[in-house]
């Protein structure tokens, strides 16, 4: 899908459209590699862990494993984390290939990074909040999808009236394209987004693991 994203909208429009002087191809490629990091974090993560707790009753195996939940939340998260670099990682190949103007430094990968803690732990809250699989495509629907068009993946927050742009600005996709945009345009993230991004990571892996305690 986000590479349907990058031909369809980078290749398609390319370099003859821009959006705030810089060309449509350059100004995607930070959100498509954002809403890539979260969709495999999350789906990384989501799916197998809901598989394992309601149809194949094997997270009560490692719940009575000699290993803490602790151990196996970090696991999960980590894994999870680990696979969306790597499809972030193909993606930005593939800009270059595209010849897309994509600069990758030390900030770039922070925010990275922690887009896909926060999805993984996300994915991991989820499985271990919801009772059946359709409850997971709901949580899909209504919540994973529409992020990957409203948070600044495609265009400019700024350009939607308030307070729907306070709103979106909130969702805990939209700091990981606007910090990721600003890098690859020459700037820096603003404190403030790194801040929302942690914020998310510390309230999604606590509530995580304090469900998986309960579980246990």
């Amino acid at each position: 899908m986000p590479l349907l994203y990058l031909v369809a909208f980078g290749l398609g429009l390319g370099k003859s459209v821009s959006l705030n002087g810089v060309a449509y191809l350059d100004y995607i490629v930070p959100g498509v590699v954002a809403l890539s990091t979260m969709n495999v974090s999350f789906n990384a993560v989501s799916t197998p862990l809901t598989i394992a707790r309601l149809y194949d009753k094997t997270l009560e195996e490692y719940l009575v494993a000699p290993i803490t939940v602790y151990s196996y939340a970090a696991g999960k998260i980590l894994a999870g984390s680990i696979r969306g670099l790597y499809a972030a990682a193909v993606l930005i190949v593939v800009a270059w290939i595209f010849q897309a103007n994509l600069l990758v430094n030390a900030w770039f990968f922070v925010i990275l990074v922690l887009n896909c803690l926060i999805f993984s732990s996300l994915g991991f809250l989820v499985a271990l909040k919801i009772r059946s699989h359709p409850d997971m495509a709901r949580f899909n629907n209504y919540v994973i999808t529409p992020m990957i068009f409203i948070c600044g993946t495609f265009f400019s927050v700024d350009s939607i009236p308030s307070p729907f742009s306070q709103l979106i600005k909130l969702l805990p996709l939209t700091p990981a394209s606007q910090g990721l945009r600003a890098v690859v345009l020459g700037g820096e993230p603003s404190l403030v987004l790194l801040t929302v991004q942690t914020i998310y990571l510390v309230i999604f892996v606590s509530w995580g693991l304090k469900t998986c305690l309960k579980v246990e």
